[in-house]
């Protein structure tokens, strides 16, 4: 009886359009191979620039709405880009003194004591 094979997979425009929408939400690839009916090493075979430049182009477009959120005057947008892309932080500090000096915060010693080895020369 003669092995049967699978005919070699063809990638089409429609299939190549399922991989790029699928990657860009961030399906895992095992999925989308699923979803194909191929294997993993077959995906990344044939579809390898649909699933490197899926999640650069919805950064893309993701980051370019963010951008233009916060260009058209949203405070949050505009807070986010600069914490992100610009090094801005917050810091807050908080001191535990009272005015006086009277709530002071007392320093903590921690000591460490280390337990004694049990001797194992013994014969019993």
């Amino acid at each position: 009886m003669p092995k049967l094979t699978k005919p070699p997979h063809e990638p089409t425009a429609e299939k190549k359009q399922l991989v790029q929408l699928h990657a860009t939400i961030g399906t895992p690839q095992e999925d989308i191979a699923r979803v194909l009916g191929i294997d993993p090493k077959t995906l990344r075979k044939y579809y390898r620039d649909e699933l490197d430049l899926a999640s650069a182009k919805a950064n893309a477009t993701i980051g370019g709405a963010l951008f233009n959120k916060a260009k058209g005057g949203d405070t949050a947008a505009m807070i986010f880009w600069m914490k992100t892309r610009a090094g801005w932080r917050e810091k807050q500090e908080f001191d535990l003194t009272s005015s006086d000096g009277s709530m002071s915060p007392k320093p903590t010693t921690i000591e460490l004591i280390a337990k004694p080895v049990p001797n194992d020369n013994s014969q019993d």
